[in-house]
């Protein structure tokens, strides 16, 4: 059928309308695209289908630096020009908090910012993963296709961090060179980049049990001349795999990364933002909402290694960081020592279980995609402070318990900053500033 794209999803589709009304999300558009398509699943009220030909190509659309857009995973949206991108982000931020957290346009107009954003739309991100799998007999290297059965080869990645161009094929012939003479049984491959420090590291994630390391080591280093080489040792089921042992394979152990005015060491199970300049709009962000004063005591739950924690110790008197990944609680200790600031509480657990006292002055949370859990809501609603800063990376869930908050009547939305941390992409970071209602 012929559709003409009316605008993007939040998903790597865009959506279009049928004559009768009926929404199609159309994989391989971009809005103002006027595509023939094929229908691939269709239910009662919405089908799904994917671009045949482009018969009239929109005003929006662009040639991107990727042949692979559209096949890799990595940047769905990198066929539309950066404003239209950072447009339809805003717009799907304004659509969650009108559609799920229930918000008046009058509300949403006052609060919500103008998006922030850097510079860089290519060559931003700090980490890239890469899959392996057998094929014929060979090992395969690549990133991960639309169709999650795909593996996409590639010599590089215009995402990836542009201070090391070749580190990506480096890795990937190097894997594919031992692959072929032994059994690796690879997972993941993560290489993380800094233009920053300079610093490069290989993370191996593999099962348990034997593994050459000394030649894999050998080898990767003569490929890449990387700071740091590990493997990441894990157990249990495909989906609830956990991480049991980081093992030193050579270099440095960890990777660094310089933000703001700290420098971090992060083991690689812990996680930590891929865009740097953009995270530390974050940080900028939730300083400025939570204006900490030195006789404060503050709060960081959800906190990771460090990336709000650390600044605010600075500017505090008393933090309680909580963290219920281990990995990401040892990477935060670490990171504390090596500042030299002790007047922080890292508290490994649940953050409803560990939730610290309530008498508090200010306090972030940065939570996974799946938001917060009703029980924290109503803890933090319970607590003395007077300004929470939320970030979030996913507007529905932001949306849902912002009208949790508004059920509890304690804290009020001031602003809410959509931040463009994932150029070409539909992601979306949101810090919000909520304040006690006098």
């Amino acid at each position: 059928m012929q559709l003409t794209v009316e605008r993007m999803a939040y998903g790597p589709d865009a959506i279009a309308r049928t004559a009768e009304g009926k929404t199609v999300f159309v994989t391989g558009a971009v809005a103002g695209d006027v595509v023939e398509a094929t229908i691939d699943t269709e239910g009662p009220t919405f089908a799904r289908a994917h671009v045949e030909r482009i018969i009239e190509p929109s005003p929006n659309r662009i040639q991107p630096p990727c042949p692979f857009v559209g096949l890799c995973g990595g940047c769905p949206w990198g066929a539309l020009r950066r404003e239209d991108q950072l447009a339809a982000k805003s717009e799907n931020l304004r659509s969650a908090l009108a559609r799920i957290g229930r918000f008046s346009a009058d509300d949403i107009d006052r609060l919500v910012r103008p998006i922030r954003h850097t510079e860089d739309a290519w060559g931003y991100r700090n980490k890239i993963e890469l899959a392996m799998r057998e094929e014929n007999g060979h090992v395969v290297l690549g990133m991960h296709g639309l169709n999650p059965d795909q593996i996409i080869r590639i010599d590089r990645c215009p995402l990836f961090e542009k201070a090391f161009p070749k580190a990506l094929k480096s890795a990937a012939g190097a894997l594919s060179y031992l692959g072929n003479s032994r059994d690796l049984s690879l997972e993941r491959i993560g290489v993380r980049a800094s233009r920053r420090t300079k610093a490069l590291e290989v993370a191996l994630w593999t099962p348990t049990g034997g593994f050459p390391r000394a030649h894999v080591a050998r080898v990767l280093e003569d490929a890449l001349k990387p700071t740091s080489i590990v493997r990441v040792m894990t157990k249990g089921e495909r989906k609830a795999r956990r991480v049991v042992k980081n093992e030193l394979l050579a270099g440095q152990g960890s990777w660094t990364e310089r933000i703001g005015s700290e420098v971090m060491r992060v083991s690689a199970p812990s996680f930590f933002q891929v865009n740097t300049a953009a995270a530390e709009i974050l940080i900028e962000l939730v300083m400025d909402a939570l204006n900490p004063g030195e006789d404060d005591v503050a709060c960081d739950l959800y906190c990771g290694a460090g990336t709000f924690t650390l600044p605010l110790a600075r500017r505090c008197a008393w933090v309680s960081a909580v963290e219920s990944y281990g990995p990401a609680v040892r990477d935060l200790r670490r990171n504390l020592e090596r500042a030299e600031l002790d007047n922080v509480d890292a508290i490994g657990g649940d953050a409803v279980r560990e939730f610290p006292a309530d008498e508090v002055d200010v306090l972030v949370v940065d939570p996974p995609r799946a938001g917060l859990d009703p029980q924290a809501v109503e803890l933090i609603s319970d607590t003395s402070a007077r300004d929470v800063a939320y970030v979030s990376c996913d507007p529905a869930t932001l949306a849902r318990d912002l009208a949790r908050f508004a059920k509890r009547d304690v804290f009020e939305p001031v602003t809410i900053t959509p931040v463009d941390l994932f150029p070409e992409t539909f992601h979306c970071e949101t810090v919000v500033h909520l304040s006690r209602k006098r």
